[in-house]
């Protein structure tokens, strides 16, 4: 049953209902109604006036927290960033992660290219940007590109066409050899991608298991540093990658591997 709920819960917020938030806003009228008679009953008395333009309710903001440090991107743009902070690379290159999170932490203290298959048009001082299929035939410039690389919370997508992208079902692998192809020599990869039982949740994104990216990485990379979010969204940082905790993924159904490696 529980399941079942969640699953029809995330096909509504799919076609653009949340519930959850409209509930919220319904349990919201009541104080926004008293608030606003409050409000202009202390505008009588007030020195200074404003007027009231037009009403922009926010209903549901006051059951709210001021903010969550939880989950897979909170976790991996911060972790990410302080890494490529310590390890100060001569050219770092993003492939596909979010702009307005772990792009804009390196940005603000450092430049970073950009690659992504959507445009990008905004004008940004530190980031750079170039409109690449990385799942296509890699442009000549780009090999041996960089010393640093990341590609966060991205690879998942490639050939599902949730972004417009072809549909190809190994579409993560050509990614993964353009990702090799990219990066020079001892050059640090920042890879970070969901993790529990393998499985596609079409055309959300894939979901990896810990010892199959083993497997891919194995003979390219050396692993340095493991770290993942469990269901919770709680981050553990740099753990020992065990037989048993691979085999099980961690405890993870659905999580978010952190890898820290080196090029071989």
């Amino acid at each position: 049953m529980k399941k079942n709920l969640a699953a029809a819960y995330r096909i509504m917020v799919g076609f653009g209902f949340d519930p959850l938030k409209f509930y919220r806003s319904l349990c919201g009228i009541k104080g926004y109604l008293c608030d606003l008679r409050l409000l202009k009953n202390q505008e009588i008395t007030s020195v200074r006036k404003f007027t009231f333009g037009k009403f922009s309710p926010q209903l549901g903001d006051r059951f709210s927290e001021s903010g969550e440090a939880k989950g897979h991107y909170f976790h991996q743009d911060l972790l990410v960033a302080r890494r490529i902070n310590v390890n100060n690379p001569i050219v770092h290159v993003d492939l596909g992660s979010r702009v307005d999170g772990f792009v804009a932490h390196v940005a603000s203290f450092r430049p970073i290219m950009v690659i992504d298959i959507r445009p990008f048009l905004s004008k940004v001082k530190n980031i750079t940007f170039m409109q690449v299929d990385m799942m296509g035939v890699l442009p000549s410039n780009l090999f041996d590109y960089c010393d640093s690389l990341s590609c966060l919370h991205a690879l998942e997508h490639f050939g599902l066409g949730r972004y417009g992208d072809p549909v190809n079902y190994d579409g993560y692998l050509l990614g993964l050899d353009n990702l090799y192809s990219i990066l020079r020599k001892n050059g640090k990869l920042y890879f970070s991608t969901p993790i529990g039982p393998q499985r596609i949740e079409f055309n959300a994104h894939r979901v990896f298991s810990v010892g199959y990216l083993l497997e891919c990485f194995e003979g390219k990379y050396i692993v340095d540093r493991f770290s993942f979010v469990d269901d919770e969204g709680d981050l553990f940082e740099n753990v020992e990658l065990t037989k048993s905790k691979i085999d099980n993924n961690f405890g993870c159904q659905y999580g978010c591997g952190i890898f820290e490696m080196t090029k071989l």
